[in-house]
């Protein structure tokens, strides 16, 4: 519990200092962001099946390309990995209010112990279970993104499955970025 804690605590100290940069910042951007049809944003998120992820963003007029991606290996059938793109149509596109509809896909992938599978297995002293759980899913899926002031939602439903294991039909991110 007291690393979940500390896992947390460090999050938010690191959304807090986004929030600060994104507060001062906000005049002299969109200052900046009127001359210029492009937009660069910044940030991380957090959801499913990856837990976090970094994000990144490239826009011209109303069109955005969005990368997400990060991972975490804690040690053999313990870990989690993930990225996502997409290109995406914004409307409207110079309010604080946004709606991003478009198409996109990625990998993922989360690994983790089964205890109860483990205990089975020594029990008979033979391998009837795996000793771990895991979902995957690779595929292309619509996606919609709802922002407000740089926080956002994200919703992806898959239309076609490349690969998938105990994957969700419903993929969401929520998170932060910074414009730029």
């Amino acid at each position: 519990m007291i690393n979940a804690f500390k896992k947390f605590f460090v999050i938010g100290i690191a959304l807090c200092a986004v929030l600060a940069h994104a507060a001062a910042n906000e005049s002299e951007s969109k200052a900046k962001n009127a001359t210029s049809p492009w937009k660069f944003e910044a940030g991380v998120s957090a959801g499913a099946l990856t837990p976090i992820m970094l994000d990144a963003s490239i826009g011209y007029k109303a069109f955005h390309l969005h990368v997400d991606g990060f991972g975490l290996y804690k040690g053999s059938n313990d870990y989690w990995c993930g990225i996502r793109g997409g290109i995406m149509w914004r409307i409207p596109r110079d309010l604080p209010f946004s709606i991003e509809f478009g198409i996109g896909g990625g990998y993922e992938f989360a690994e983790a112990p089964n205890e109860i599978h483990q205990a089975v297995n020594k029990a008979n002293d033979a391998k009837y279970l795996y000793p771990f759980n895991f979902k995957e899913i690779l595929d292309v899926s619509a996606e919609m993104r709802i922002h407000l002031f740089g926080f956002f939602t994200q919703i992806d439903i898959p239309i076609y499955n490349f690969m998938e294991h105990e994957a969700p039909d419903m993929l969401w991110r929520i998170g932060y970025m910074v414009e730029f």
